[in-house]
């Protein structure tokens, strides 16, 4: 028997000097489409867009960082459309965008003022899809996650890496924060929802769950969330 279309497309685009896994998603029966963390390379991401012949409605933002929203008033001035997200305690690294711009090389990076903010619980909408909104604080307080429970696919920004999880290192990171969000927040989704991380691979939950050094299980029944990680951005 074969299997049923998914209700999304998927494309990731690494931006900045920082290989940020920009990720558009689409809903497959209207191709309307997302840009979630549009860091950079904004006419390249848009020109795929066009290319795959979707048509852009939304930008999406998991955290504040530049790396992830340093193109989004780039990519709104260009298109029109409205930037969704993050949560509103990431005011704080929004507004320091500029100031990150400089010191990654990254003169055009702008500051935005989101159309809508997010907080855990609240759902997005694209096309016939919708997504759920995780609130998983930790690499910044303002940190959100988008999960599309039908096609049992997640994009989690700085949160979970394949192997690792979100640097807390920075002002307002919050290690503890970080490990409740993975097992309170992602877990429960479910073993089998595979994830875009913010960088790098792309894995599952079930696999973070069974080799990652820092949330597996067998990681957490040593040292339950007492570990301070450090991911790559």
């Amino acid at each position: 028997m074969s299997q049923p279309a998914s209700p999304i497309g998927v494309f990731v685009t690494p931006v900045t000097p920082l290989q940020q896994n920009c990720t558009t998603v689409w809903c497959t029966a209207t191709n309307k489409a997302a840009v979630i963390d549009p860091g950079g390379s904004v006419d390249a991401v848009l020109g795929e867009v066009t290319r795959r012949g979707l048509t852009l409605d939304q930008i999406w933002i998991t955290h504040g960082h530049l790396d992830h929203a340093g193109g989004a008033a780039e990519m709104q001035e260009k298109t029109g459309v409205q930037i969704t997200g993050p949560q509103k305690a990431d005011q704080f690294w929004i507004d320091r965008i500029v100031e990150s711009g400089r010191m990654y090389g990254l003169p055009d990076a702008r500051p935005f003022t989101p159309d809508r903010w997010l907080e855990d619980g609240d759902t997005v909408s694209l096309g016939e899809t919708t997504w759920e909104v995780r609130h998983c604080p930790g690499h910044t307080p303002g940190h959100v996650i988008f999960f599309n429970r039908a096609a049992r696919f997640a994009q989690v920004g700085d949160v979970l890496f394949k192997g690792s999880v979100g640097r807390t290192d920075f002002p307002m990171s919050d290690p503890p924060a970080l490990i409740r969000a993975v097992v309170e927040k992602l877990w429960p989704l479910g073993d089998d929802v595979t994830f875009v991380p913010g960088h790098g691979p792309i894995s599952t939950f079930g696999e973070e769950r069974r080799t990652n050094p820092f949330v597996s299980d067998a990681a957490l029944q040593r040292a339950p969330i007492q570990r301070e990680p450090v991911g790559p951005a």
